[in-house]
This record gives structure tokens, C-alpha cells and sequence, in this order.
């Protein structure tokens, strides 16, 4: 979700300098709530858990695009096994196609070690792959993230005009190497609720809410948002707190898009491999430096083992160090 989450800048200039492009989005439904306020694009909900499924899904998935839709050129923004079937069959049919360059071979080279440098952020990978097909932009600003007018009213319900500072939680990361120990960030979220009044709301996806909600008992103030809203709603939510705390994932991308401050925990992972939040400082994104940590980072997606074995990344980012950085950082 973070990757589809991450494309929204790119249409925002898309629409706003060639608005007479008919663009069609292909993307998964449960992603169709981060475009809603893109009304100009067509959007084309893939079926991959059955009509588009396996390779002759693929095949019958640009036999229902021909069909809806004119297709003069295709634009790969995954450039994984599946989206490269697809553009090669466009490509036999006589349509042009471009992809992404994903930079595998500078991010390997910062994981060995040979040379850790900033790469090119994806939003900026995403840019290149239209200039490229013939299609400059420049950037706009945010949000690039909105929610639907009902998703909006729904959320109002939800915050008093005057009350405690709102803060969303993301705590968890699909991967264990970009999670934070749950210990620690409930005593994080001690630590704020006793020196300021302040209300929590926890992100997640399904399979993570058993242990959001063993926080929520621990917190008194937090409120449970995975599980009980749609994504919409979940969008309407953020984009109305003062800011957010999250692990290296698709909620961090989500809040930094809505325009709401995130800061970011970064363990095993490190912004340095072009994932960071879209247009926050450098400095909201909290993490050991890579000069005081060698092996940091050893992953670009989180998958894998601590070579180390004590998971130093993360162990050595204690709730205190972590809320004595809000406080310098003048947040709380």
C-alpha cells in the first residue's frame, strides 16, 4: 500500500499540467481510497485473488483493459514479475511502454556498506519514469492525500473544537526488523500522556489489531482505529492530528502525504534507500546513525535476521531518547 500510497504527488502534477491526458490508474480495490479526490483519473480495480489471478489472469487483465479502455502508452510503476508480463504483452500488441528504475544495485552497495549515500527518493523514481516517456512535471504541493467529503464529516464527530493534543500511532511494520518493541512505545506513550493531555489513536492493519489492542488496554487514552473504520475514514482521521508516530510503513506514508507531520522510527531500515516520509525533515525520521551503527541499514524492506542478534537498531532508540527527541524538536 505504501508504494501505490506513494504515487499520489505524481498524478497531482500529472493532472495539473496536462489536464487534456486521459489517465487510467490500475491498481488494486482496497487501494481506490487514496485516489478519491482525484476525480479526472480513471481508475481500473485489479482482481488478482481471482479474475486476474496466475499467468492467464494476466492475459485476461489486458484483454478487459483493451476493452474499457484506449491504451496509447503504459507506464510501469511496479517493474515486478507480474506488471512486467503485463507491459511485455503491450509492448507485442505495439504499444510503447516505460518502467521504473528501481536502483538495485546502489541500494545492495549501502547494505554491504560500500557506499552509503541518499538515493533517489521512489516519488522521484516515479517522476523520472514519466519525463522519460515524454512527460515532465513539477512537483506540487501537498496534501496530495485527501479524503472523501463524507469520510471528512464522519471524522469531525470524532474531535472536540477544544480538547487534548490528537496523535496517531503506527506501531507496527509488516516486517519484524522496522518494528519498534511494543514495550517501548507504550512507555513512549506514558511518558506524553504524563506531561501533556493528549489522546492517542492507533493505525494497523487486520492482522495486527490483537496487538493493538493489548496497547490500548495499557493506555487509557488511546482510541482503536484499525478494524473499525474504512481506509477513507482512516485518511480523514489522520489528516486531522497534530502528528504522527510511526514505524517505516504505509501509515507513515499515508500521514506524511495527508500533510501531517510524522516521525518515523527506523530500525534495520533507513531513509537512505529512497523510502523516507515525503517532504518531512531529516530530522523527524528518528534512528541510530549509520556512523554509530555500522550495520545499519542491513535491508531495504525489512525482511531478514539481526546479524548482530541483539537487534541494536531499534534497542538502543529507548522511549526516553525517543521523547527527549520530540521535546528538542519542540512537538511535545
Amino acid at each position: 500500500m505504501g508504494d501505490v500510497a506513494l504515487l499520489t504527488p505524481v498524478l497531482k502534477s500529472l493532472r495539473r499540467q496536462y489536464p487534456d491526458i486521459d489517465v487510467v490508474l490500475l491498481t488494486r480495490k482496497a487501494f481506490l481510497s487514496l485516489f478519491y479526490s482525484y476525480e479526472e483519473i480513471k481508475l481500473f480495480p485489479a482482481d488478482f485473488d481471482k479474475k486476474h489471478k496466475g499467468f492467464s489472469g494476466i492475459f485476461k487483465l489486458w484483454y478487459d483493459l483493451r476493452k474499457e479502455h484506449k491504451i496509447n502508452y503504459v507506464i510501469d510503476l511496479h517493474n515486478v514479475l507480474r506488471s512486467k508480463i503485463l507491459r511485455s504483452i503491450f509492448r507485442i500488441s505495439g504499444i510503447p511502454v516505460k518502467w521504473i528504475r528501481k536502483g538495485r544495485k546502489e541500494k545492495r552497495d549501502i547494505l554491504s556498506g560500500k557506499n552509503k549515500v541518499q538515493l533517489a527518493h521512489v516519488i522521484d523514481r516515479y517522476y523520472d519514469v514519466f519525463t522519460r516517456a515524454g512527460f515532465p512535471m513539477e512537483k506540487t504541493e501537498g496534501p496530495w492525500i485527501v479524503p472523501s467529503r463524507e469520510g471528512i464529516m464522519k471524522s469531525e464527530k470524532l474531535f472536540a473544537e477544544k480538547g487534548p493534543v490528537n496523535i496517531g500511532v503506527a506501531p507496527f511494520a509488516k516486517h519484524h526488523l522496522k518494528i519498534w518493541p511494543a514495550d517501548f512505545m507504550i512507555k513512549l506513550l506514558e511518558l506524553i500522556a504524563g506531561y501533556m493531555d493528549a489522546r492517542f489513536w492507533l493505525f494497523g492493519g487486520k492482522e495486527e489489531i490483537p496487538r493493538l489492542k493489548l496497547i490500548q488496554e495499557r493506555i487509557p487514552e488511546a482510541k482503536l482505529v484499525a478494524g473499525n473504520m474504512s481506509l477513507d475514514e482512516e485518511l480523514a482521521i489522520i489528516s486531522r492530528l497534530s502528528f504522527v508516530i510511526s514505524m517505516d510503513s504505509a501509515n507513515m506514508h499515508m500521514a506524511a502525504l495527508s500533510d501531517t507531520k510524522v516521525f518515523s522510527i527506523w530500525g534495520a531500515t533507513d531513509p537512505l534507500t529512497g523510502f523516507g516520509a515525503w517532504q518531512q525533515p531529516d530530522e523527524y525520521a528518528i534512528r541510530i546513525p549509520v556512523e554509530e551503527l555500522t550495520c545499519r541499514p542491513c535491508t531495504v524492506y525489512g525482511k531478514g535476521k539481526c546479524k548482530r542478534g541483539d537487534f541494536a537498531c531499534m534497542m538502543w532508540l529507548t522511549p526516553e531518547r525517543i521523547f527527549k527527541c520530540l521535546n528538542n524538536l519542540k512537538i511535545i
